[in-house]
């Protein structure tokens, strides 16, 4: 099987830095933020769609745009590539939700992905209008679900639980395809909700050793459903012609954030209730020591961020080689970003896209991408090859 690859989509705006939108850089420096305007984002998903790239994950939270009103404008500037649109279950009734899927996949030509997000943040959770606990939040992910899943296979559903109730639910229109669903989740409660309802298992970019026994616990729980699932890891990525090169944009990265600044973040994520973002937070314990977790695995970016806090870091075989590794023990789907998010996507796009096609695991969506032609350079004796 090919491996598919997504990027990543900066609806709270883009910087060259991981936070702080480039403020205050020395003049004759390159720097600042980047709204996240329609026009710009179009730039990042037609490059994405351009390089191979299958996807864009566009996240969820008050801090970004709302995803489906984005990814809903980002059809009319894109032919192929699909949405990865992350949505909170308990939000909005699961009725909307599944008819929101069908029409989103009926106007953009079946360009639909699912990411759900239960939410692992209470204080959040509450700003929405949402009291329950973490627990009942994946009780009432797993009714939200089951209802969905029923409406799309064109039931009618009558629905009483402990946190869901319809009556007499039914899509005049089912989506065709039904959009693959993407599950990510590390506590016990997450697990039986993910291999009942997700085509795709998410996890974090930790360590190999620690992925592969996150993904013996989920293909135990799914040979018990009776099911079997797809996986794919979420990771930062700053790939160069060289491994110095690439290290050195890692340094960069985190150089220019007061040491006052990481302590201030690190105490809050400290307070999550989300046990990814735990073992996100151990990798690294706060220092800016020892970040490289992992051959080419850097936990730098899990110092002053939340969520997916590591970082594949080196030249374009090194983060290939890596990219392998992780294939070996089963994951097929790898959702990637990097600051800023148009020029690293071009890094990987070039640099590492093209050594994974000659290895064969991977091979562009597009049946004759442009990028195989060579260059016609006036005046020279013969034309300049493509790489890869």
């Amino acid at each position: 099987m090919s491996l598919t690859f997504h990027w990543f989509l900066p609806t709270y705006g883009d910087s060259r830095d991981i936070v702080g939108g480039g403020h205050g850089v020395p003049v004759g420096t390159a720097g600042g933020a980047r709204p996240a305007s329609v026009a710009y984002l179009g730039q990042i998903a037609r490059t994405a769609e351009q390089l191979g790239f299958a996807g864009a994950l566009t996240p969820t939270g008050a801090w970004c745009e709302d995803a489906w009103l984005t990814t809903a404008m980002l059809t009319e500037v894109t032919e192929r590539l699909k949405f990865l649109v992350a949505f909170r279950p308990g939000l909005l009734s699961p009725t909307l939700a599944a008819q929101m899927a069908s029409t989103f996949q009926r106007l953009s030509g079946g360009r639909l992905l699912l990411n759900v997000v239960t939410g692992g943040e209470s204080a959040e959770q509450r700003a929405y209008g949402d009291f329950l606990d973490k627990d009942a939040r994946y009780a009432r992910t797993d009714e939200f679900l089951h209802v969905v899943r029923a409406l799309w296979r064109g039931e009618t559903v009558d629905h009483d639980g402990a946190h869901v109730r319809v009556e007499g639910a039914r899509l005049s229109r089912v989506p065709d395809p039904v959009p693959p669903v993407y599950f990510g989740g590390s506590s016990g409660a997450a697990g039986p909700v993910a291999v009942r309802h997700s085509d795709v298992y998410l996890t974090w970019g930790e360590p190999p050793a620690q992925v592969a026994g996150k993904l013996d616990w989920i293909r135990r729980l799914a040979a018990e459903a009776g099911r079997e699932l797809r996986h794919g890891i979420r990771l930062h990525v700053i790939s160069r012609d060289t491994a110095e090169e690439a290290w050195a944009q890692a340094r960069k990265l985190l150089d220019g954030i007061p040491e006052a600044d990481v302590r201030a973040v690190q105490d809050g994520l400290r307070r999550s209730e989300s046990e990814g973002q735990r073992r996100m937070l151990d990798l690294h314990g706060g220092s800016r020591d020892g970040l490289e977790v992992s051959p080419n695995l850097w936990a730098g970016f899990g110092l002053v961020r939340g969520g997916a806090g590591t970082a594949l870091v080196g030249s374009h075989t090194e983060v290939a080689d890596r990219i392998a590794e992780y294939h070996a023990l089963g994951l097929d789907e790898f959702i990637l970003s990097g600051h800023p998010h148009l020029e690293e996507a071009y890094w990987f796009g070039e640099g590492v896209l093209p050594i994974l096609r000659r290895r064969g695991l991977w091979r562009h969506p597009a049946s004759e991408p442009a990028v195989e032609a060579p260059a016609a350079v006036p005046f020279s004796p013969q034309p300049v090859p493509a790489r890869g």
